[in-house]
This record gives structure tokens, sequence and C-alpha cells, in this order.
């Protein structure tokens, strides 16, 4: 991190964390709700006032932060010359608009939310211009197009509004998605995702296959961003937001994103004849269709937008040039730029504020009735129009200097001619401004009587034009080391622009006289030629971007009818066909290499054994209807598959095994009790004769790869465990060790994922029981399905003797679970399978009177014992969840280990028992809601009790619970 570097983080986030103040401090009034909004632009300001010295010494200040430093991630910032001026332009326009703002919402609009979203999308900027990480520039700018798209939908209730925002969000987006492509790609292909290390790869970026193409995505994106041609058409639609909001994004934001990176990636792709005809082409040719639309516009912000595309296309036309001394002159006229067109976007909002109109044809002869507003206006229109003594005449007399000597296809005069066009149009619209807004006759059907603003309101774009005025007349003094300083970070070499208002007889000067001669003959025209140009047909932008998002909602429309109809049956088996499908096309790629290892051969009682799985396999799916023959089944396959198991010498997974198979079995018939034997014919034989393929596909697709890998060597991470599980985790069970070591943050979320399972069940049920379905289980008749012995003598007796055991070979397995097959979690099964029973025996209510642990509480104990044991190693040093072990010698005892993932073993027992039991008291719940009386003892029959007392109690019990 060099000198300085602290504050470029903090830069960043001041506009984020002031977002949380406006929508508190509105409260405290609209004033101290723009005062609270404005100080973090401010703060920000000074520190970036802080660095400029450094900056223009020549020095590139860097920040660093690690975020997750083993995949090379990291936040990383930088900031140049080119950074310096994209930051202080949205800093300083940020400050003006918030002054603006203040004035310009009314009492209705909610303020606080303006800003908030405002401060947001300021954010999102400066993010854009001092990322030196091309996935965290990324990041910023999806944030622009998400902020910008509540900024441009702030008035809500407005369809124009919301209507602009979705298709600024459409364009932009779509553009984003197609830069991340091609920023990955440029990446890859410099072998760094920093920048500056990017800039520094331009042989290597250049000579590489996949330069046009990480080309053309990232064009694509700012492209989109900047509202070039095709993409013109979102930008004017983006008007219906406040205008405080169209100034900021025209001028200094949004809309130079796009102009930025191209500037920001003008070293590494510029330079080559892919890059000259797609963005000088493009740009040349949103230059003149954008003044054209521009002219014939009838509304102040529309001509102003369309003027901005425009001068967008001026921008990239420069850029795309490809010289140093054009990419100069684009970051004057970026300057330039900034400068009147903020300026005049809010002398517009003024008029339609004052007028209560933006309608050109409803206004007129406001000179005299807004003379302040009139004044800054016309100079700021002045300078758009390239008249001298006004900053824009500088920038556009070095670009047409450029275009005059720039050749296309051969053709040294044709980029000079329709750049000429677009100027004289530029004159046009800009004489148009003024001309039909101000000058003339005094009108006495204004919808509202005009008057100069409070000067709240003018006082930021009167800076910005005595600004215009300061730059055009000495623009040596003024902006000049700022634009070499720029134009040498964006070309990465000194650059020596002398900027002065007199450039003696050239090419350019003949030009722009011609430029203001025909626009001034054209506003002459215009009348005429307006009526011809309505008159004109022509395509829509809008109407074909409607045309297709129609045409794509339908098309989306019907795939997702197709495909999502809440079948679940038909999800899977899209999901399993699409990947048979690609494992195909990935074995038949070959590859394979020739098989290593000879078939074992296979003793009898394998044999047999996998004979029967098969056949049970096969019996589940011809007899899958009946549920409970089913259940039977699966069993079975359950216990097969425990003995292969153990015949490949597998333990702890055979233990596994049996436990999970008996626990789901003995709950899945307590479900079973309440649901009907049979399950419905879901599908008819086309859709089984499908299922069936497919499956077939699946399964023969699983076999073959296993059959694959089985006959050939492969190294795997087995080895690392075996060589390892002794001298890093303390155990000898290497199973175990895994578990609660080594990939103890995955064990961690399966016993959350157990814990959230319980959970749902039991919300399940709570809702089952308090819904419609609850008066159906009030009428269940219980008696007819009740056994006349519902606990029968043996059975309590056998699991009354099973419990203690159970819970010594419970407590065994989980001891010797770190050395020796076993562990928390099989534990927890085994004792959940002793309590199963013991409510089998006895009836749910009676042993649940006897329970003194609540199994919500169980599960929530488990998970925090093993976060907190995960936890405890941050205080070693150790990343999270690494297990500590030692050994201790306690005379008479004999040297024993103690270890930490024993405690990470204890909340694995106690979240897998807490789950089990919990899906069994919600199971059970539903038979004593419907009715199932409670017996007083541990069995129905109690010898020494008379029958008539008996039946006596039972009538009671059963009046007690109505």
């Amino acid at each position: 991190m060099t000198e300085g570097g602290g504050f470029l983080p903090i830069i960043a986030m001041l506009p984020f964390l002031g977002a949380l103040l406006p929508g508190l401090m509105i409260r405290a009034g609209r004033n101290v709700c723009a005062v609270t909004t404005a100080m973090p632009t401010i703060l920000a300001l000074v520190m970036l006032a802080i660095l400029a010295p450094s900056v223009f010494s020549g020095e590139v200040i860097e920040a660093e932060i690690a975020w997750l430093p083993a995949l090379g991630l990291k936040a990383s910032f930088f900031l140049d010359g080119l950074g310096l001026l994209f930051a202080g332009m949205i800093l300083g326009v940020g400050l003006l608009i918030t002054l603006y703002a203040r004035f310009y919402l009314a009492g209705e609009d909610p303020m606080g939310v303006f800003y908030t979203y405002l401060l947001l999308f300021q954010g999102a900027m400066l993010g854009i211009v001092i990322s030196d990480n091309i996935l965290l520039l990324l990041i910023f700018w999806e944030l622009t197009s998400l902020s910008s798209f509540l900024l441009i939908g702030y008035w809500k209730h407005l369809p124009e509004g919301r209507q602009g925002a979705r298709m600024a969000l459409a364009v932009t987006g779509g553009g984003g998605l197609a830069m991340i492509g091609g920023m990955l790609i440029l990446g890859n292909i410099a072998g760094s995702y920093e920048l500056t290390e990017i800039l520094a790869e331009t042989e290597a970026i250049q000579a590489s296959d996949w330069y046009l193409p990480a080309l053309i995505l990232i064009l694509l994106g700012t492209f989109t961003k900047s509202a070039q041609f095709p993409f013109h058409f979102w930008l004017p639609h983006a008007m219906a937001a406040p205008t405080p909001v169209s100034a900021y994004l025209h001028s200094a934001t949004m809309v130079k994103a796009g102009v930025f990176l191209m500037a920001r990636l003008w070293p590494v792709l510029a330079g080559t004849d892919a890059w000259f005809y797609i963005v000088a082409t493009t740009g040349l040719v949103t230059m003149v269709i954008g003044a054209l639309i521009a002219l014939f516009k009838d509304d102040l912000k529309a001509l102003l937008a369309f003027s901005t595309v425009s001068h967008l296309g001026l921008l990239t036309m420069l850029l795309g040039f490809g010289t140093p001394v054009a990419a100069g002159v684009a970051v004057f006229h970026i300057i330039n730029h900034l400068t009147f067109k903020a300026s005049l976007f809010m002398c517009a909002g003024i008029v339609d504020h004052e007028a209560h109109t933006r309608d050109i044809k409803r206004l007129g002869g406001l000179a005299s009735l807004m003379p302040v507003t009139f004044a800054i206006s016309t100079v700021a229109a002045l300078s758009m129009a390239g008249i001298p003594l006004f900053n824009g005449f500088l920038s556009k007399e070095l670009m047409l200097e450029e275009a005059a000597h720039t050749t296309w296809a051969g053709n040294p005069q044709i980029v000079g001619i329709v750049a000429t066009i677009g100027a004289l149009l530029s004159v046009a619209y800009s004489f148009r401004f003024v001309a039909h807004v101000f000058l003339g006759p005094v009108r006495d059907d204004y919808p509202h009587k005009p008057h100069d603003p409070p000067f709240g309101m003018y006082a930021a774009p009167a800076l910005l034009a005595v600004l215009v005025v300061l730059i055009g007349v000495f623009p040596a003094a003024t902006v000049e080391p700022l634009v070499n300083l720029t134009a040498g970070a964006v070309t990465g070499q000194e650059m020596h622009m002398h900027l002065k208002l007199w450039h003696g007889v050239t090419p350019a000067l003949f030009m722009s006289v011609i430029a203001v001669v025909g626009g001034a003959i054209l506003l002459g025209l215009h009348r005429p030629l307006d009526r011809l140009w309505i008159a004109m047909p022509r395509p829509e932008a809008k109407v074909i971007f409607d045309w297709i998002v129609r045409q794509a909602a339908t098309v989306s429309g019907r795939i997702a009818e197709g495909t999502h109809n809440g079948a679940i049956s038909r999800y899977l088996a899209i999901f399993t066909a699409a990947t048979v499908v690609l494992g195909y096309l990935a074995w038949a790629g070959g590859g394979m290499a020739p098989a290593t290892r000879e078939m074992l051969p296979i003793p009898p009682v394998v044999g047999v054994g996998w004979v029967m799985l098969l056949g049970a396999t096969l019996a589940v799916v011809v007899m899958h209807r009946n549920r409970f023959r089913a259940l039977v089944l699966i069993g079975i396959i359950g216990l097969m598959i425990s003995a292969g198991f153990v015949y490949m010498s597998a333990p702890d997974l055979a233990l596994t095994q049996i436990s999970v198979e008996t626990v789901t079995i003995i709950l899945l018939l307590l479900a079973l009790h309440f649901m009907p034997k049979e399950t419905p014919r879901e599908s008819g034989p086309a859709l089984r004769l499908r299922d069936a393929v497919i499956a077939l596909g699946a399964g023969g697709g699983v076999a073959m790869l296993t059959y694959a890998f089985l006959r050939r060597d492969f190294s795997t991470i087995s080895d690392f465990h075996l060589e390892n599980s002794y001298s890093g985790g303390g155990g000898t069970n290497v199973v175990n060790v895994i578990l609660v070591d080594f990939r103890g943050y995955d064990t961690f979320g399966e016993i959350i994922v157990l814990g959230i399972a319980g959970l749902t069940i039991y919300a399940l049920m709570e809702a089952l029981l308090a819904g419609p379905a609850s008066r159906r289980l009030r009428n269940w008749d219980f008696s007819r399905d009740r056994s006349r012995d519902r606990h029968p003598l043996m059975m309590v007796v056998a699991t009354r003797v099973m419990m203690p055991i159970a819970a010594v070979v419970g407590l065994y397995i989980f001891l010797r679970g770190h050395n020796q097959p076993g562990g928390g979690f099989v534990a927890g099964l085994v004792i959940s399978i002793a309590l199963l029973m013991q409510y089998m025996a006895s009836g749910f209510a009676w042993t649940q009177g006897r329970q003194r642990i609540e199994y919500h509480s169980m599960i929530g104990s488990g998970v925090v014992i093993a976060g907190l044991t995960g936890v405890g190693a941050w205080f070693a040093g150790q990343p999270f969840l690494t297990s500590a072990f030692g050994y201790v010698h306690l005379p008479p005892i004999e040297e024993f280990e103690l270890a930490t993932a024993a405690l990470f073993d204890l909340g694995v027992f106690l979240a897998v028992l807490g789950a089990v039991m919990l899906t069994l008291y919600s199971l059970s719940r539903i038979a004593r809601y419907a009715g199932e009386t409670v017996n007083i003892g541990p069995m129905d029959y109690d010898p020494s009790q008379p029958p008539e007392e008996m039946a006596r109690e039972e009538a009671e019990r059963r009046e007690e619970e109505g």
C-alpha cells in the first residue's frame, strides 16, 4: 500500500455509509437532510484533494485489502490521473446536485429516499473509477445499473418512469453481462485480474487469439452503458427521472462509465484495426444520429438527452481513432461536456419547475422573465455549440482537427465530412435551445407564470457556467495540467498538449465555420424541416425494443409453461436427462486411458448378494405403489448395502448405514400409519416408459463410470488423509478424523441442515394441525385402527432391558469414535433407536411425560457446541474447526488422549438425536390430536387393577381429553 493509499477504500465506502443517514435525518427537516447527505461527499472530496498533489507528481496511489487470500481474491484500488479526474467529477457534481435537489424536489417527494439512492449510485461510480481488481470493478459496474434503476424510477407513480427504469436496467444490465465475459477473458490472457498488471501486457493481449472476443464483449458493455448506437434509445427514456438525476447521470456519471472504461483499457485494446473500425465508426454514427434526433425534439430534456448521446458518440469516436492526441482531446471534452451539460440540464429543470412545462412549443420569450436562467443557459448552450470564448469551442476545434487527419477505409475525407455534419447539427440544436425557449415575445399562455428561482436552485448551474467561460478563455491556466495528467494516464505516455484559444488558420477552423453557419441556417429552416421530419417514416428504436421484449417474454413464457408445471417428476426427468447427455458427450470425447487393473474374482456369496440386491431394487420399481411393501424392500436394500460395506472393509460406513436404515424405517412406518396404503397412479404408460429410459441411461452411465474408474489407477486425496490422520488430527480412525477435522466444516453444515429438517417437519405438522386438515383428524375413529393390546408386555420388558444397554453402547461408540469405528453421528442414531423403541413400546405420550430435555434445545445446543468448538481454534491462531489434541496421564489410569474433536462430536451427537426425536414427536402429535388415549402405566393391562376400574378410568380420561 503506497502512502495515502488508505484513503482509497474509505473514499469508496463513504457514500455507501452515508446512504444510511438521509432516511433518518429527513425527520429533522429537509435542510438537515441535505447537509447530512453532502457530508460524505465533502469528506471524500477532501481526501481526494489530499491525494491530488501526489498524483500530479506522477505517483500512482495504491491500496489493497485481502479478502480471500487463498483464492487470490482481494479488494484493490488505485488512483492515477484518469481516476482522479473522474472521481473529482463524480464527487464535485454530486455535491452540486445535492444542493440543487434540495430546492428542486417538491415537498411531497420523499427526499430522504432520493438522497439515499443518490449516494448509493455515487458510491458505485466511485468504485468503478478507482478499482484495480477487475472483479471488484464488475461488482461496482452492476451496482451502477441497479442504483440508476432506483433513481430513474424514483417517481414510481409515473408509468414512463417505471418503463424508463426497466429499459435502462435491461439494456445496461445485458451489456454488463457481456462485459463480465470479456473482462474475464482479458484477465485470463494477461494472467492477472489487476488492472495495473493488465495494462502492462499490451503485446500479449493483442497477439492473443482471444483478443477479438474480449474486445467485442467489453465494447458491448461500454456501448450499452454509454448509449452508443444501436443502444442509444434507453437514455432519452431515462428522462422520466427528476432533473437532478438526469443532470448527474448525463454529465458526470452513468453514461460516462462506458467512456471511462474505454479510456482505462485504451493502452491494451486500442491501436488495432478492429478497435478503430468498431469504436470510431460506432462513435461517428452515434454522434450524427443523436444530433439529428435532438434537433427535432420538443421536450427540453429529450433534446438534451439526445445531445448527450451525440457527445458520447464524439468521445467514443476520438478514443476510437487510437492516437494519443485524439485520446487527449477526448479527455478535454469530457471536462467541457461535464460543465455545460450539467448546467443545461439544471436550467431545463428550472424552466420546468417555474413554467410547469418542458415543451419548447409552449415556451419562448423567457429571457425577460427569467434573466438569470437565460444568461446561464446561453453560456452553456453556446459552449455546447462550439462558439469561441467558451470551452466547448476548444475541444470541438481539436476534435475536427483530428477528424480531418483520419483515414477511414482508405478515404481521407469521409470522417472529416461526417464529423462536420455532426458539429453542424450540434450548433443547430444548441441555438434552438436558446432561441425557441428564451427569445421571442413573451407569451400569455404559459401553464404557470415563469420567474427566476431562488439562489439555491441556480447556484450550481451558475458555478458551472463560470467554469465554462474560465476554461474557454484561460485553458492553459485552468485545465491544461489536468488534461495532460489524465491523457498521460489514458495513453500510458507523457503528454504535452498546449491548449489555447487560437490555433491559427487550419482545416478545423473552416470546418467549424461551416458548422456554425450551417447550424444557423438549419435553425432558420427548422419549422418546415420539422414538418418533414414528422411526416417521414423512420424506425423507432423503442418500438423495436418493445417488440423484442414481447417476443422474448412470449418465448420464455412458453418454455416456462412447458417445463415449470409444478411436477417434480418432470424437473427430475429434465435434469437427469441433461446430465446423462452431458456425461455421454464427455465420455465420447475420448481421452480414457486403457485399463490397468485386472478384474477380481467374484466369490459366490458376493454374487448371490448382488443378485438379491438387484432383485430387491427391481421389486421396488414394480411394487412401489404399495407403500408398506416398498418400505420393506428399501430396508432390505439398505441392509444389503451395509453388508457390502462390511465386505469392502468399511465398518464405519456399515455401522452408519445400519443405524440410518433402522431409524428411517421406523419413522417412515409411523408416517405410513396416517397415509393410504397405495400411492395413486401418477403417470400413464408413455411417461413411465420415458422415465424408465432415463433411469436406465443414468444408472448405466454411473455403472460404466464406476467400472472405468475401478479398472484404472488414479490418485486421490486418500493418501494424504491416511498419512496425516494421526499426526494432524490425533486419531487412527481416518473416517472420523475427516468428519471432525479435515472436513469439519462440511459436517458442521450437515448437522445444521439436519436440524433445519427436523424443525421444518415440526413446523409443517404445526401448520397441519392448525389448518383445515385438523377437522379430518378430529373425526378420525382411532378405535377401529387400534390393537387391543397396543403396548405388549414382551415389547415393554424388552425395551426396558435394551435401554441401559443401548445407552452404554452409544456412549462406548461415541468415546471410541476417534480411533475406532464409531463417532457422534452413529452414537446419536443408536440412542435414537433405543428411545424410538421406548416410544413404540409404551406410547409416545407416556414416554414423553418422562422426558427431561426439550428436543428443540437439543438441536440448538448441538449446533452451538460444534460452532463454539470451531471458534475456539481462532484463539490459538488456527483456522475455524482446527482440532487440537494431547495426552494426559492420571494415576492409576494409563495415559489417554484428549481431543477438542470430541466436543465437536458431542455437538453432532446432540443435533442428530434432537432432530430424530423432534421428527418422531411431530409425527406422533397427529395420533394424539386425533384422540389416541394415554395409558396410566407402561402397558395397557395392569394385573393388580380390576377390569371395571380400568374401564371407569378410561372413560374418565376420555371425558377429560374431550
